[in-house]
């Protein structure tokens, strides 16, 4: 782990796929009982337009055919598919970068529903199917950065959220949207191990989740969704830490109160309920200023300056105004 000592930050040079998080490193005797040993991974890849086998998709709607939408394109170099589709974090699966990729072809994306429910005058039950039809697929171009300090760019598919609550038609008392990941210990081996309080459980604030950049994701690099990567549906939320992007849901939630969420009910102090990229606070255990692009170079490329909301400021920060983001991170 990165430590701090004197005010100075031991461990910088260690990569971030090495970074052991709190609760596994507190329990990991159990861990490695009811797993076995974590191997530990390097920067997989390299960088570019690679094509990769991804797991498991389903033959019918492999491909995903969307029109680029050039007002939500980030300029930087795309992460290759191969490094998007094998260095993930999804503990339903694994606690290891690897284990997504290794073990995620048990989960069973079609059929698929999703309950859009709680607050709202129109509740329904969406089939994977018809929510691809809610409105016509973009294509964006998204930064994302991992509170462990690495990002990656990557070209997802979908339609922004506010379309499928648009349609749902939350009443006054809907102040929030949770969402809820499948937890399914027959298709997620990650389940058995009590990492979190299954299932994994998010939420924006309403006006955060109807901002145009908050995307209902579907597919990444023109086909859908590889399961290690929250198939068949998950969200993205670029401004935000990526643990705020809820994988393979199966329900949305419309709610008068602040939800519960998972890292945050876990670890209150090291993971925010908002969790906007900030760089001038620090993750407890390590500095948010700066992060390490995937594919770039491997381990001695220089790492770059972490921006204020991940780059994303001139669309979310009126958001926040009056708000103190260093209290509410």
């Amino acid at each position: 782990m990165w430590i701090k000592r004197n005010g100075a930050l031991y461990g910088d040079d260690i990569d971030s796929s090495e970074i052991t998080p709190r609760h596994v490193f507190e329990n990991r005797r159990r861990v490695l009982q009811s797993m076995g040993a974590l191997a530990a991974t390097g920067l997989a890849g390299a960088s570019g337009f690679a094509h990769a086998t991804l797991t498991s998709p389903d033959a019918k709607g492999q491909k995903l055919s969307a029109t680029t939408n050039p007002k939500f394109v980030a300029l930087d170099k795309p992460t290759s598919l191969k490094d998007i589709t094998t260095y993930n974090n999804f503990y339903e699966f694994g606690t290891d970068k690897s284990d997504p990729a290794q073990h995620a072809s048990t989960l069973r994306p079609r059929p698929w529903k999703v309950s859009v429910e709680g607050a709202i005058k129109n509740p329904k039950v969406y089939d994977i199917d018809e929510m691809l039809k809610i409105a016509p697929l973009e294509e964006r171009v998204y930064r994302l950065r991992c509170v462990e300090g690495w990002s990656m760019v990557i070209p997802w598919i979908g339609v922004s959220l506010s379309e499928l609550i648009k349609r749902a038609e939350p009443t006054g008392n809907a102040k929030y949207v949770q969402f809820i990941s499948l937890a399914d210990s027959s298709q997620m081996p990650g389940l058995s191990t009590p990492i979190l309080d299954w299932p994994y459980s998010e939420g924006l604030r309403m006006d955060e989740a109807m901002n145009p950049l908050t995307l209902l994701t579907v597919g990444l690099y023109g086909e859908v969704l590889p399961n290690q990567n929250g198939a068949p549906v998950r969200i993205i939320v670029p401004w935000k830490y990526g643990f705020k992007s809820a994988k393979s849901l199966v329900k949305i939630r419309f709610v008068e109160k602040q939800p519960p969420t998972s890292w945050n009910t876990y670890a209150p102090s090291e993971y925010g309920f908002y969790s906007n990229v900030n760089p001038s606070v620090d993750h407890p255990r390590w500095s948010q200023a700066t992060e390490r692009r995937i594919g770039e170079d491997g381990f001695f490329a220089p790492k770059r300056k972490t921006l204020m909301f991940n780059g994303y400021g001139d669309q979310v920060a009126s958001l926040y105004q009056g708000m103190d983001l260093k209290k509410n991170f």
